[in-house]
């Protein structure tokens, strides 16, 4: 059995993941208090249960042969875990049966003492899913993929015994993700890394209609009481009973990948309304999965609660950006949350722009007082009193840009060209006055609430600029990006591998694939390697990791750009260096299904492989071509220049059932 004991999510906590039945008392009585006015519908009960996920109710539900039983001494969370000595021929299951059809990820944090032993489902008595178990003494989150069930279905979640003692605590059922994405390549580190991390990021998305415990947190394990929780995913830490703002920011592009469009969906609206006039319309940081109720530990009042300035407008580019995977008319219609994108571009920068004089523009400020008065910057770890930051004014004009998107899908072209005018604006200011002179370390990357201009290294509030693409393209932004994975590379690379994971997404938006590919790898490399909060466990089992190296994949490696809502889609090969060819399956957009592979950075093929719409397809190649073919078909070799890169490109329209390949010569 396990020698140290780790404490992450408590058992409560994680066993309230599952299908909706009572799964451990509340800690309190006290119904929780509704803020946000979310509209909420009542959920079916899940069509699986789990009996007793966490052990804490002992043996209850469970079969034990000899040589296991329930101990307290080394929980993942709560109180109690189960065991199996070394040894073959232990075991500890459970069956359920299954009241519907349904298709489901299960997981379990395991520890082990050796290799060889195995978590396994059967599904009326045949082995469907399966993982031979290594040794590793720290708790690791495993997951059985994909698992279909039909009504009447006899499902047997069983641990059994290896060749040394194994631990496990806190299964979580997850609905399968919608998508079933699948990579091929000529290589294979890519295929192995995109099949890792959808399997990783899955496991995280919660079951709609679980009651569970809210308000759960490593100062607070019992949390303050239950509530329904809504769709929704993990972003944040796994010691908590919340999502939070820059994490699912981040992760929205992967959840997309895997059609989770219900959960972005609900999480983002969850955002929009928490960001009321009492708040001085910054949303909460952070909310319990319920999507409603504010999590306690990041919330205390009106006027104290966790705020950043970036992930306000961030929020509000990410809402574009699931409108355009999703082609949900709700981001344009839904009052509450055109109501946030209007006053996050208007009355947020109003009231938070008043220690520096930015001319005729207008940029919102931080106080630097700290996390819970309002930060301008997303490093909250530098300690510099920011009154502007780089990421700040970076998602700003990404916010404008996303404003304006948004007007023309709700057909208001006046509002979407004073978005744009404002977007424009905001950029030139930056390039002209706000960045200085300098260039690389000596660009201006934040102004304290004293009017110091701060050239060097401030992590967020540096790769955030060109990760905005607010820099405008040329030598400068070059010299940056060349600084910014020096800095990356060595003394300034930062501890917590949450912040590394938007490094890749920094280099492929300026078009450097082997930088982005390189830290890709490193991201993934490092995923068993344990995080650097000791209660998260390791850093593959912090959900943002996952989530983005498959967002980074398609967005970035395929150069995915979906427009859903105008039936369309723009591609560009960002393949690195030694990566000859690379193919994804089931790419969802919309209601449409494709398949797209590139042979380097010459040819595309793209199917539309279900659905009842044709797709626009504009097939972009770097630099002036002088022929492209559709389908071995001379087309007029047209080119465009985008953020300073030249592209020839296609708009060939690509029929349900169709194939079309466009190459250039």
């Amino acid at each position: 059995m396990r020698r140290s004991r780790l404490s992450l999510l408590s058992a409560c906590a994680l066993l309230a993941t599952l299908a909706p039945l009572t799964l451990c008392a509340p800690a309190s009585a006290t119904a929780p208090i509704e803020r946000g006015g979310l509209r909420t519908t009542a959920m079916a009960p899940a069509p699986l249960t789990v009996v007793n996920p966490g052990f804490e109710q002992g043996q209850e539900g469970w079969q034990f042969t000899s040589g296991t039983g329930v101990a307290t001494n080394s929980p993942h969370g709560g109180t109690r875990l189960i065991y199996l000595d070394s040894g073959a021929g232990k075991k500890v299951s459970q069956t359920v049966t299954a009241s519907a059809q349904g298709t489901y990820d299960i997981s379990a944090w395991i520890a082990t003492g050796g290799a060889n032993g195995t978590y396994v489902a059967r599904v009326n008595g045949k082995v469907t899913a399966s993982q031979i178990l290594p040794s590793a003494s720290n708790y690791r989150r495993y997951t059985l993929s994909r698992i279909a069930l039909a009504q009447g279905d006899k499902l047997e979640i069983a641990f059994e015994s290896g060749d040394g003692w194994v631990n496990a605590d806190d299964l979580m059922v997850s609905p399968s993700s919608p998508a079933d994405p699948k990579v091929s390549s000529s290589d294979p580190k890519i295929v192995e890394m995109f099949d890792w991390s959808k399997r990783k990021a899955n496991s995280w998305v919660h079951l709609p209609g679980t009651q569970g415990p809210l308000n759960v947190d490593e100062h607070n394990t019992s949390g303050s009481g239950t509530g329904t929780y809504a769709p929704s995913y993990w972003a944040g830490y796994a010691n908590r009973s919340g999502y939070y703002s820059r994490d699912m920011a981040h992760q929205l592009a992967g959840a997309g990948v895997l059609g989770l469009s219900a959960e972005n969906k609900a999480m983002l609206r969850s955002y929009a309304a928490s960001a009321t006039a009492e708040h001085k319309y910054y949303p909460v940081w952070a909310l319990n999965f319920d999507a409603r109720t504010y999590l306690s530990i990041d919330y205390g009042s009106p006027t104290s609660f966790v705020r950043e300035v970036p992930a306000t407008f961030e929020l509000v580019q990410k809402a574009d950006e699931a409108y355009r995977w999703s082609g949900d008319g709700a981001y344009v219609n839904d009052p509450a949350m055109w109501d946030f994108y209007r006053h996050a571009t208007n009355e947020f920068i109003d009231l938070h722009d008043g220690l520096k004089d930015n001319g005729s523009v207008k940029v919102a400020e931080g106080t630097g007082q700290g996390i819970f008065q309002g930060t301008a910057s997303y490093n909250e770890q530098s300690g510099e009193p920011l009154a502007e930051a780089g990421d700040a004014i970076g998602s700003q004009y990404q916010a404008y840009l996303a404003m304006a998107s948004l007007a023309r899908g709700k057909g208001d072209r006046r509002l979407a060209a004073t978005y744009d005018k404002k977007a424009r604006d905001l950029k030139t200011y930056f390039n002209s006055t706000w960045s200085g002179t300098g260039s690389a370390g000596n660009m201006v990357r934040g102004y304290t609430t004293d009017g110091r201009a701060l050239t060097g290294w401030g992590k967020e509030n540096s790769w955030f600029m060109p990760l905005k693409q607010i820099i405008d393209p040329g030598a400068r932004r070059e010299a940056y990006l060349d600084y910014i994975d020096q800095q990356a590379s060595g003394s300034g690379k930062p501890s917590n591998i949450e912040a590394i994971t938007y490094l890749p997404d920094t280099f492929f938006k300026n078009n450097r694939s082997d930088t982005a590919w390189k830290w890709m790898k490193y991201v993934y490399d490092q995923k068993d390697i344990q995080h650097v909060n000791a209660k998260q466990g390791t850093n593959g089992d912090y959900p943002e990791v996952s989530f983005t190296l498959l967002g980074q994949t398609v967005e970035g490696l395929m150069g995915v750009a979906p427009n859903a809502p105008a039936h369309a889609l723009t591609t560009q090969s960002r393949l690195p260096s030694g990566m000859d060819w690379l193919k994804i399956d089931d790419l969802r957009i919309g209601a449409g299904t494709f398949s797209l592979r590139h042979d380097g950075s010459t040819k595309s093929v793209l199917t539309n492989t279900s659905g009842a719409s044709a797709y626009t397809w504009e097939a972009r190649f770097p630099g002036a071509h002088s022929t492209i073919t559709v389908d071995g078909v001379p087309w007029p070799a047209r080119t465009k220049v985008v953020d300073g890169a030249t592209y020839t490109y296609a708009t060939p329209t690509v029929a349900p059932g169709r194939t079309v390949t466009v190459q250039v010569g």
